[in-house]
Protein backbone atom coordinates (compact mmCIF):
# COMPACT_ATOMS: atom_id res chain seq x y z
CA UNK A 1 0.00 0.00 0.00
CA UNK A 2 2.76 2.47 1.06
CA UNK A 3 4.64 1.82 -2.15
CA UNK A 4 1.80 2.32 -4.69
CA UNK A 5 1.13 5.33 -2.55
CA UNK A 6 4.70 6.64 -3.43
CA UNK A 7 4.45 6.04 -6.55
CA UNK A 8 1.37 7.97 -7.17
CA UNK A 9 2.64 10.94 -5.26
CA UNK A 10 6.26 10.93 -7.12
CA UNK A 11 3.94 10.30 -10.44
CA UNK A 12 2.02 13.34 -9.41
CA UNK A 13 4.55 15.78 -8.22
CA UNK A 14 6.55 14.88 -11.56
CA UNK A 15 3.07 16.25 -13.70
CA UNK A 16 2.67 19.33 -11.35
CA UNK A 17 6.22 20.40 -12.07
CA UNK A 18 6.15 19.78 -16.05
CA UNK A 19 3.18 22.00 -15.50
CA UNK A 20 4.73 24.83 -14.12
CA UNK A 21 8.02 24.48 -15.88
CA UNK A 22 5.82 24.98 -19.45
CA UNK A 23 4.20 27.78 -17.85
CA UNK A 24 7.12 29.55 -16.18
CA UNK A 25 9.10 28.46 -20.21
CA UNK A 26 6.19 30.76 -21.58
CA UNK A 27 5.96 33.59 -19.27
CA UNK A 28 9.59 33.95 -20.09
CA UNK A 29 9.77 33.44 -23.74
CA UNK A 30 6.75 36.11 -23.56
CA UNK A 31 8.68 38.82 -21.26
CA UNK A 32 11.86 37.55 -23.18
CA UNK A 33 10.27 38.56 -26.72
CA UNK A 34 8.62 41.87 -25.56
CA UNK A 35 11.63 43.28 -24.16
CA UNK A 36 13.68 42.51 -27.34
CA UNK A 37 10.53 44.74 -29.33
CA UNK A 38 10.15 46.95 -27.23
CA UNK A 39 13.92 47.86 -27.02
CA UNK A 40 14.26 47.19 -30.80
CA UNK A 41 11.48 50.02 -31.18
CA UNK A 42 13.01 52.25 -28.88
CA UNK A 43 16.49 51.97 -31.06
CA UNK A 44 14.76 52.39 -34.40
CA UNK A 45 13.34 55.89 -32.95
CA UNK A 46 16.69 57.12 -31.85
CA UNK A 47 18.71 55.71 -34.79
CA UNK A 48 15.85 55.47 -38.04
CA UNK A 49 18.96 55.11 -40.31
CA UNK A 50 19.97 51.72 -38.76
CA UNK A 51 16.51 50.48 -38.75
CA UNK A 52 17.40 47.22 -41.04
CA UNK A 53 20.09 46.02 -39.06
CA UNK A 54 18.28 46.58 -35.40
CA UNK A 55 15.35 44.78 -37.03
CA UNK A 56 17.31 41.48 -38.06
CA UNK A 57 19.52 41.08 -34.82
CA UNK A 58 15.91 41.43 -32.95
CA UNK A 59 14.04 38.46 -34.93
CA UNK A 60 17.72 36.54 -34.43
CA UNK A 61 17.55 37.26 -31.21
CA UNK A 62 13.63 36.20 -31.05
CA UNK A 63 14.30 32.98 -32.84
CA UNK A 64 16.78 31.94 -30.55
CA UNK A 65 14.49 32.52 -27.51
CA UNK A 66 11.66 30.79 -29.01
CA UNK A 67 13.99 27.48 -29.87
CA UNK A 68 14.85 27.45 -26.09
CA UNK A 69 11.51 27.85 -25.41
CA UNK A 70 9.80 25.36 -26.67
CA UNK A 71 13.01 22.94 -26.47
CA UNK A 72 12.29 23.62 -22.64
CA UNK A 73 8.39 22.89 -23.15
CA UNK A 74 9.37 19.76 -24.96
CA UNK A 75 11.36 18.67 -22.11
CA UNK A 76 8.44 19.24 -19.77
CA UNK A 77 5.82 17.28 -21.94
CA UNK A 78 8.65 14.37 -21.72
CA UNK A 79 8.21 14.56 -18.22
CA UNK A 80 4.68 14.69 -18.24
CA UNK A 81 4.18 12.14 -20.61
CA UNK A 82 6.77 9.74 -18.63
CA UNK A 83 4.87 10.34 -15.18
CA UNK A 84 1.90 9.13 -16.86
CA UNK A 85 3.90 6.02 -17.23
CA UNK A 86 4.02 6.08 -21.11
CA UNK A 87 7.83 5.79 -21.59
CA UNK A 88 9.27 6.90 -24.97
CA UNK A 89 12.94 5.70 -24.20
Amino acid sequence: MFMLTSILLTAGFALMGAGIGAGLVAIGAGLGVGRIGGQAMESIARQPEAAGKIQTAMLIIAALIEVVALFAVVICLLIALNAGGIAFF
